[in-house]
């Protein structure tokens, strides 16, 4: 039997937020103690700006971040969650929606956060897409506009998540993470190597980013 597109997308959604679709599950349960472990890291709320990244490609740190965003915003917490991969962003397709502007958009000025931020039908929980693939990836994320952009979510949201690029891929990853209050890393199991994880850790140190935690993805 062939589904339809429509039964397709929905299919989708539910495999990828499986906190939103199966609340009651364990894995739904597994990203619940994530959020609490950070929650009791970040008693002091000095990390409000947590980007989510990997070492490398398919580890699954969009779907972790994505998430990991519902599980906070379903905690009573209001959350705007970021698709900082401006060369191959995956938010939107998680989450069915429109990609036709976004932070590219705000950053370089031709739309205002307000018109370019998505209300999610999660209670508490805002997108912001990546908007238009650009040409300067690296310069608009190291742009004052950026630096601009985190001081301002930062007074209308209790945490903001932000997903990337992988950290060893290109250069981009390590701007977001010199700015961000901490940094959460993804590494999957039987994927990630030995090698690479202790790479991805020089490098956000050399960045001068705080790593608050690592999560074990066993995904298949």
């Amino acid at each position: 039997m062939v589904l339809n597109k429509k039964r397709r997308n929905t299919a989708n959604k539910k495999r990828n937020l499986i906190t939103f679709a199966n609340p009651d599950s364990i894995i739904s349960e597994q990203y619940r103690t994530i959020r609490t472990n950070l929650y009791f890291l970040n008693s002091d709320k000095q990390n409000k700006t947590l980007l989510v990244t990997s070492p490398g490609k398919q580890e699954g740190k969009s779907t972790t971040a994505a998430n990991l965003a519902i599980s906070m915003a379903q905690q009573q917490e209001k959350v705007l969650l970021i698709d900082g991969n401006l060369r191959n962003p995956y938010i939107h397709s998680i989450f069915k929606t429109s990609n036709a502007f976004g932070l590219t958009d705000v950053l370089i000025g031709s739309t205002p956060f307000e018109e370019a931020v998505y209300t999610s039908s999660i209670e508490r929980l805002d997108i912001l897409t990546s908007g238009k693939i650009p040409n300067n990836p690296v310069e608009l994320l190291a742009s004052q506009n950026m630096k601009k952009l985190l001081q301002k979510v930062k007074s209308l949201y209790d945490i903001i998540l932000i997903d990337s690029t992988a950290i060893l891929e290109v250069t981009d990853t390590k701007i977001i993470a010199n700015i961000c209050d901490g940094v959460v890393l993804v590494v999957k199991q039987n994927k990630t190597n030995i090698e690479s994880a202790i790479e991805t850790k020089k490098v956000l140190e050399y960045a001068r980013a705080q790593i608050v935690g690592v999560i074990l993805n066993n995904k298949k």
